[in-house]
């Protein structure tokens, strides 16, 4: 099984990264949404993490 981590585009809020993350890790999509909301509100890194994320993974390639 070769799994990669990507943003999706099915499923997105913002850029798609808490969604890849959720299908990376078959959870559920809201439940990583509720704990980066969690982590912005008590400290603010969630938002560098998440703005990194973003730029740094690549997109869903829908050709396969």
């Amino acid at each position: 099984m070769n799994k990669k981590l990507t943003k999706k585009t099915d499923g997105q809020m913002l850029c798609g990264v808490c969604s890849g993350i959720a299908d990376y890790f078959s959870a559920d999509p809201t439940l990583v949404r509720m704990v980066f909301a969690a982590s912005c509100l008590f400290g603010g890194s969630g938002i560098i993490f998440y703005l990194a994320a973003a730029v740094i993974m690549p997109d869903e390639d829908k050709s396969i």
